[in-house]
């Protein structure tokens, strides 16, 4: 009888990632990855030692695909911003697997290239070594929650949508002059979290840029 097939550390990721756009990294596991790819998780494990480790491995996969081709140009501004634009572009078409990012982040080669590119980045704006790693890591917080809630939000369905419009117009619209004034007052110009995400994206980036920037 022939021999159960031995799937490559590639077609594992490839299943994991096919299997996490139908899912979410609460409800994913080994086990059901193994079932998809009728093996046992024993095989699996050879691979990689735990879950998390797998789902890291799968998030760095989107990180390597947004620095594919991608070459610094233009001053350290500009650099961090095409790269950050890219990942977020990256994420947007794999969303649900943004959340696995956010939540287990990556040590692969993938997040090494991006950290590398950004503390270079950095290096060349001018500020002294001992405060590159404080601003490298609150660019990463910022990155990652924005890329994390933006992905977030895209996976829900046209009802959901629909029904978190609803109550934001109830909400808004309907609230009491008297008891929420401000809100009142400015009720016909706020605008739910999920409009125009890719602009306020990009301003809150150049926003946090310049402050580095001021602080040269």
């Amino acid at each position: 009888m022939a021999g159960r097939r031995r799937w490559t550390t590639e077609e594992i990721l490839d299943a994991a990632a096919d299997l996490l756009r139908t899912s979410d990294a609460e409800s994913f596991s080994v086990r059901k990855l193994a079932a998809a790819l009728g093996t046992d998780s024993s095989s699996l494990y050879r691979h990689f030692r735990s879950k998390t480790e797998l789902l890291r491995a799968v998030a760095d996969r989107i990180l390597l695909a947004a620095v594919d081709g991608y070459s610094p140009e233009g001053d350290w501004k500009q650099r961090i911003t095409a790269l950050a634009l890219r990942v977020r572009e990256a994420f947007g078409q794999q969303p649900q697997l943004a959340a696995v990012w956010g939540r287990y982040a990556s040590s692969g080669a993938g997040s090494r290239l991006i950290m590398e590119e950004v503390l270079e980045a950095l290096r060349a704006s001018g500020l002294p070594d001992e405060k590159i790693p404080a601003h490298y890591h609150r660019i990463a917080v910022l990155l990652t929650s924005l890329i994390t809630s933006e992905a977030g939000f895209s996976t829900i369905s046209p009802e959901e949508y629909e029904q978190g419009m609803e109550l934001f117009r109830v909400a808004v619209l309907g609230a009491d002059p008297e008891r929420f004034p401000a809100l009142a007052h400015f009720a016909r110009d706020v605008r739910p979290l999920g409009v125009d995400r890719g602009t306020a994206f990009e301003e809150i980036l150049a926003a946090h840029l310049a402050h580095v920037e001021a602080s040269i």
